[in-house]
């Protein structure tokens, strides 16, 4: 399998089921697994990639196997190059200029509005943190000048509302050096 042109996630409220679903996506069609583990507050994330079409068939059978522990999921077709290093804290800036965050109740619905955002403009993802140790939620970072940031915010922010997970979204045009300090 040479084409991973899709992610696809899975969001339990239950560790075990997701664990069953993890198990179930794998068989169903020929997927890597990118990861699965716990997050809080009890729930489970599985995230994939691989063909479109093998995506949609392992989301499927997952969703099927979790049943009404379901709490989102995703496929999300040409994920942005940008998302996996943010996801994995691999991403290094130089200099901070506007910063835009956005923090949702499902890591699906953060991952999809992530790769909404930095396709929409020219900014730089930064951080993707999802849902451990910070109550099941997730937030991304991101950075660029002001007018992108704002369309990448509020690409990002319309799906999450559509989704009804959309928990904030914030621009800050110039942040203060203490705040880039504290925060990276």
């Amino acid at each position: 399998m040479s084409d991973f042109s899709a992610v696809g996630i899975l969001e339990t409220n239950s560790i075990a089921l997701g664990i069953e679903s993890a198990d179930a996506m794998l068989k169903s069609a020929e997927v890597t697994l990118i990861d699965a583990h716990p997050v809080c507050p009890g729930k489970f994330i599985i995230v994939l990639r691989g063909e479109v079409g093998a995506i949609e068939t392992a989301i499927s059978a997952g969703k099927k196997r979790a049943a009404t522990t379901v709490v989102d999921s995703a496929v999300i077709p040409r994920v942005h190059e940008d998302v996996f290093p943010a996801l994995a804290g691999a991403v290094v800036v130089k200099k901070l200029q506007a910063v835009g965050v956005l923090e949702t109740y499902s890591v699906a619905c953060l991952i999809r509005s992530a790769d909404a955002a930095v396709k929409e403009a020219e900014v730089k993802l930064i951080e993707a943190r999802l849902a451990t140790g910070i109550g099941g939620k997730g937030f991304f970072i991101l950075t660029g000048q002001v007018g992108p940031v704002k369309d990448a915010m509020r690409a990002a922010g319309e799906i999450a509302r559509q989704n009804g997970l959309l928990h904030s979204s914030i621009v800050i045009p110039q942040p203060h050096e203490e705040l880039i300090k504290a925060i990276f």
